[in-house]
């Protein structure tokens, strides 16, 4: 080997070695987890208690950013998340609907789907919900108010995966909602306004009117505990039997050691007493459910709900 070539491989060899030592140990620096929705729900609460478990266990400050997308929903959040490097420092928070329905509907950063999931940690109580004094206390009541009367709906969003259910259980029970409309949180207040007569949400969001309010179905193949006498819309409808769950996911390109630091902590935090806790007051499914399960579930998830697309269509 020549001089030169000696001296430029250990000048290579130097410059390696900086760099290394330049970059660091994930994590060194703040990181961020991003919700794509306002503060107080069930995946709110969740990601908080990840993110400062995180910050306790690599001495590190970290940061839950909520960025609501109005009527765009989930999606602008994601769409950020997508655009900030693949180094681990920013984490989304997301739900089914951004893997599943987010690279369908033409938007050029989520598609292909830029995600690779860490785990899902939570499985909403979503309801189908109304005002206490509204004329029907039933899916079937109130399909056969909506025959004589316009019944306007509140949803997070339109290509969502519980508005899409919510229509699907509709045409399934042969009547169809007047109009409907996007909101950035449906609670008890959505309600009290008259601004809708029915909504989707999670029972998180209606929990404190909830003697005020009519249950009259949930989202998912499982009762919630605290509705035991409400029937799933499986139940209803058995072909619309979908789970809505929230998970941790970062770019594909966030290396592997990165990604099982995150997973580390985030699946002791779900373990831990008081997230459990919150499920017990709750109704919410409180878990951890490894990456490699998470692939296959969004596989079939997004074969339901192009069934799902298709009866919509027919």
């Amino acid at each position: 080997m020549s001089l030169f070539t000696k001296t430029a491989a250990a000048a290579a060899l130097a410059m390696t070695a900086f760099a290394g030592a330049a970059q660091g140990e994930y994590p060194e620096k703040p990181v961020e987890f991003v919700v794509p929705w306002p503060p107080g729900d069930l995946e709110d609460v969740l990601t908080r208690m990840i993110a400062e478990d995180f910050s306790a266990a690599y001495d590190v400050p970290t940061a839950v950013v909520n960025k609501p997308g109005g009527g765009g929903g989930p999606f602008p959040g994601a769409i950020e998340v997508a655009n900030a490097p693949a180094d681990g420092y920013t984490v989304g928070s997301f739900i089914i609907a951004i893997p599943v329905v987010g690279p369908q509907i033409g938007i050029p950063e989520l598609n292909p789907d830029p995600f690779v999931p860490l785990g899902n940690f939570l499985t909403y109580p979503f309801v189908i919900a109304t005002s206490g004094d509204a004329p029907y206390t039933s899916m079937e009541e109130l399909a056969a108010h909506a025959q004589d009367n316009e019944v306007v709906l509140g949803h997070f969003g339109a290509p969502l995966v519980p508005t899409q259910v919510t229509f699907g259980l509709a045409k399934t029970l042969g009547f169809a909602y007047a109009s409907d409309a996007a909101f950035d949180a449906l609670d008890c207040n959505t309600l009290a306004s008259g601004d809708v007569d029915v909504i989707n949400t999670t029972l998180q969001l209606i929990l404190p009117c909830l003697d005020d309010v009519n249950v009259l179905a949930s989202i998912g193949s499982e009762r919630i505990a605290l509705t035991p006498d409400t029937p799933t819309v499986a139940e209803l409808a058995p072909d619309l039997d979908v789970a809505l769950w929230n998970g941790l996911f970062v770019h594909k390109d966030t290396p592997q050691d990165v990604q099982d630091k995150i997973i580390a902590v985030a699946e002791k935090t779900m373990m831990s007493e008081r997230a459990q806790k919150l499920a017990a007051e709750t109704g919410a499914l409180v878990y951890w459910q490894p990456a490699a399960d998470v692939v296959t579930q969004i596989e079939q998830d997004i074969a339901t709900m192009g069934r799902i697309g298709t009866m919509l269509a027919e």
